[in-house]
């Protein structure tokens, strides 16, 4: 989660704008997040991430307006 955060906000634009790329990202910053801080908000994250790429357009624009990921703090 440490990485994704520390990158430009153009980077991660990019790795979340290219679907297949998006969900591995979304995943491993989800999980990651979950195994470091294991909060309710990290776990409905992580759990909603497994089921679809919807996700990852709705963090595309949670990382527009907020600087992080949807439900990953």
């Amino acid at each position: 989660m440490k990485w994704f955060n520390s990158q430009s906000r153009l980077i991660q634009l990019l790795l979340l704008l290219i679907p297949g790329v998006n969900w591995i990202v979304e995943l491993v910053v989800r999980f990651t997040a979950l195994i470091e801080k294991p909060t309710t908000e990290n776990i409905l994250g992580a759990i909603l991430s497994l089921f679809g790429i919807i996700l990852g357009w709705v963090d595309l624009v949670w990382v527009l307006l907020f600087n992080h990921l949807f439900l990953c703090k």
